[in-house]
């Protein structure tokens, strides 16, 4: 198993579950719009025994304006 740790952007500080580790962008549903990270890192936590494989993946761009909500 392998995660995706986001930085930046509205999803700041989430973690996904990551398919492949070797892919370099995620576009992730957001309300109404995408938001898209492109990786940052090289995979860590890559041993047997050290946990799960964990890629970095900053925020770059939203397919349409982020307002924040009142909630």
């Amino acid at each position: 198993m392998a995660i995706a740790r986001l930085h930046g952007g509205p999803l700041d500080g989430q973690v996904l579950p990551l398919d492949d580790t070797e892919q370099d962008s995620l576009i992730v549903p957001y309300g109404a719009t995408q938001v898209i990270y492109r990786r940052g890192t090289a995979p860590t936590h890559t041993g047997p025994h050290d946990g799960p494989t964990e890629v970095g993946f900053w925020f770059t761009e939203s397919s349409d304006d982020i307002v924040p909500s009142d909630d």
